[in-house]
């Protein structure tokens, strides 16, 4: 890499303001959210299939006990988020790859920006206002570890 020296009395030009590298972002992004995924993904199986009874006995209960837990609640949260975003990042990537049309391209960006957003938002309400044992159900339609009221 060579350097060029201005001429004396050259004037000061200020240098360029830089964007940020969205890109570089992005890939840094999909390695860091890897390496937690895998943890999250491996932990999560290991909890749901291998500790307890099978599949089998992943049921509603299986939820509910799981999810009275707040560790488990920011363990899911962060499971969803990473996920999602890693695999729309991953998405987005393809698609500047794959699509040359550039309306057919900002098309598709935008729709992979909805779902995520849309995906994220219900999960994340899911995770966090579910509630095996609503107040004013109705008793027959309750789970058998609800306490009748």
């Amino acid at each position: 890499m060579t350097t060029t020296i201005p001429a004396p009395r050259t004037p000061y030009a200020p240098p360029k303001k830089r964007r940020v590298n969205w890109e570089k972002w992005g890939w840094l992004y999909m390695r860091v959210s890897g390496v937690f995924l895998v943890v999250l993904i491996f932990g999560h199986l290991f909890v749901n299939v291998v500790a307890g009874n099978g599949v089998r006995a992943i049921d509603f209960a299986f939820v509910a006990g799981k999810w009275a837990d707040p560790f488990w609640i920011v363990w899911d949260t962060l499971l969803l988020w990473l996920a999602l975003i890693h695999g729309a990042n991953g998405m987005r990537t393809i698609t500047n790859d794959y699509a040359h049309n550039p309306m057919l391209r900002r098309l598709i960006l935008l729709a992979i920006l909805a779902s995520t957003v849309v995906l994220l938002v219900l999960g994340t309400l899911v995770i966090y206002t579910f509630d095996p044992c609503p107040a004013n159900a109705v008793a027959g339609t309750l789970p058998s570890f609800c306490p009748a009221k």
